[in-house]
């Protein structure tokens, strides 16, 4: 039982007790029930993974192993031994396996989702402006953020491609800003260091734009000498399908527009052949590129009819070679929507592509074509971004685009908001290796070419039950004072839903007063019409009366990746950066 002191009126003391963090009922009865002392079966834990925590045997044997004594320690191993009849665990081992984050997770850390299915069919982890340091319009480029990225499991790398002050070379910075530049190469380099330290899937580098056809062709070579042999090249052009992420294991893959000359090349070409084939191909824009956060929509089912930056600055000249090499590293050929939006989201059965929007294009998109915008996703990528006017780098909600089926909803990673943590939290499964797969409901069409609605009055098709125990950890990772300078914390904690409008709700435990390791034991029930794409937000707050309630920590989970039964939840900074000690007892179980 541990004492803190805390001065208050200068010059008195008062002293609180925190006792030590103590199993709560629930754990006692399942100690109790699984592994009394007065049996010697040394089955007892196997049972209760089994039947309270929902183990398959393959897991339940990987559980055991793990907390089998070594030659260094005992502690929590004496769970189990070496001995031909094993002894029960104590109810101190049994709380404390259940009350560690690493031994008993609320979800797993494997990849377990099948992979092979073409790229279309998962959600991507996806980065927007990934260089910048700060808001978008006077913050550093760099490639330290994008290190971080990637580091995180990010698989989307954003580049800005601008000619340097000398139009000699290329550096990667928000143009139209006062943005300071990085050089490409540092940041190409940085990326080839770093693309796989957290995921083997592959990499995505969505490249913007800006040059000319020289610089283009310095591109072409800084990318095939930087990444040489993990850059894919594909085999075809165009695609007809996307390879699936398990055949890009360790790969690079580059998306952006072609550039004009390609286009020209392709005219000269299908006019000498007499062909007329020309007529076929999509309008994919103009050699430079205006920036991503300018395109914005009227809100009128007309979309711009051409980029901003279209010039008499581009080179007319046709440059076959130039064009072809750098065309050549394509594997998504990117462009945004032209004309009528229902023609840009029109499905050709001979090739894929991928189509930016912004947040705000995507809201109308999905008022007026949202069934066309899921039957364009269940082949083709559909990238969003956010709105110019995020300067401070802030973030939107993604449910309204991956319900809709968006592969790519590209954030600002230094955001810190809400909204981040939410795609941190969806990111989180399958293993937090990037790729999610899209339920089937979003990859299927009915005979009448009917899809998934997401605004329609569904049933409950799941409910699930949460129930707070109890935390700990805050007394070891801030000082007795950070929460309140005279007395110990008074934390209570917020649990909800974020998805479909109809499942999204918000509810909170009761206020406990001066208390390091807080006891709450409260219940609450949510049920879900889509669980498939719900995610479980949990917070802690510490109370207090007079300012802004303190943050205590938050974790966001997939819902459809909770493991059932008695877990430990380990909680996170606003950055999402996992605290080393603050943790919940929670339990989750669907009914």
């Amino acid at each position: 039982m541990g004492s803190y002191a805390y001065k208050y009126c200068m010059c008195f003391t008062r002293k609180f007790r925190s006792p030590d963090a103590q199993p709560p009922p629930d754990v006692r009865a399942a100690h109790l029930s699984y592994c009394p002392t007065s049996s010697s079966s040394p089955d007892g834990l196997r049972r209760f993974l089994s039947q309270v925590q929902g183990e398959s045997p393959a897991d339940i044997d990987r559980i055991l192993a793990n907390l089998a004594p070594t030659s260094t320690g005992h502690g929590i191993a004496r769970l189990v031994t070496r001995s031909p009849a094993p002894a029960q665990p104590t109810l101190d081992d049994f709380f404390g396996f259940l009350f560690s984050p690493d031994l008993n997770p609320p979800i797993t850390n494997q990849v377990h989702q099948d992979m092979s299915a073409p790229f279309s069919h998962y959600f991507v982890f996806t980065g927007h402006n990934s260089y910048l340091t700060g808001n978008q319009l006077n913050s550093d480029s760099s490639d330290v953020p994008i290190i971080k990225a990637l580091q995180r499991g990010v698989r989307v790398i954003e580049l800005d491609m601008w000619p340097n002050s000398s139009k000699n070379n290329v550096d990667i910075l928000h143009g139209g800003t006062l943005t300071a530049p990085v050089e490409m190469i540092r940041c190409l380099k940085s990326i080839k260091e770093y693309a796989f330290c957290a995921s083997n899937y592959p990499l995505v580098i969505t490249l913007e734009d800006h040059l000319t056809a020289d610089l283009q062709a310095k591109v072409a070579e800084m990318l095939t000498e930087t990444f040489g042999d993990l850059l894919f090249v594909p085999s075809s052009d165009p695609m007809k399908e996307f390879p699936s992420p398990e055949a890009l294991m360790k790969r690079i893959i580059i998306s952006t527009k072609p550039p004009q000359e390609y286009k020209e090349f392709l005219k000269v070409k299908d006019n000498q052949n007499g062909s007329g084939n020309i007529a076929d191909l999509p309008d994919q824009g103009s050699l430079r590129r205006i920036d991503s956060n300018a395109d914005e929509s009227d809100g009128k089912d007309e979309l711009d009819e051409q980029d901003e930056e279209d010039s008499d600055e581009d080179d007319p000249k046709f440059q076959q070679d130039t064009a072809c090499e750098y065309r050549k590293l394509i594997t998504i050929q990117a462009g945004k929507p032209k004309g009528h939006l229902r023609d840009a989201l029109k499905v050709d059965p001979d090739k894929v592509r991928r189509l930016s929007l912004s947040e705000t294009q995507l809201a109308k998109a999905t008022v007026s074509h949202g069934a066309e915008v899921i039957r364009f996703t269940q082949k083709n990528i559909l990238r969003v971004y956010p709105k110019g006017t995020r300067v401070n780098s802030s973030n939107y909600d993604p449910l309204n685009a991956w319900t809709h089926g968006a592969q790519m909803v590209a954030f600002n990673m230094q955001g810190h908001d809400k909204a981040l943590r939410l795609m941190q939290g969806f990111f989180r499964a399958n293993g937090s290796c990037g790729y999610v797969k899209k339920p089937d409901f979003l990859l299927t069409t009915g005979p009448n070419g009917e899809v998934f609605d997401p605004k329609a009055s569904l049933p409950v098709k799941k409910t699930l039950k949460v129930k707070v125990y109890m935390g700990d950890g805050w007394r070891m990772d801030f000082s007795k004072t950070h929460f309140d300078a005279f007395s110990p914390p008074d934390f209570y904690t917020r649990v909800g839903i974020a998805g479909v409008k109809a499942d999204s709700v918000m509810k909170k435990t009761r206020v406990l007063e001066d208390q390091w390791v807080p006891v709450w034991d409260e219940e609450f029930t949510f049920p879900l019409t889509v669980p498939e794409l719900a995610l479980l937000r949990i917070e802690v707050q510490e109370y207090d009366m007079s300012e802004k309630h303190d943050f205590g920590g938050q974790t966001v989970l997939p819902v459809w990746e909770l493991k059932q039964g008695i877990r430990a939840v380990p909680l996170h900074d606003r950055k999402g950066v996992r605290y080393k000690s603050v943790r919940l007892l929670m339990r989750f179980d669907f009914v």
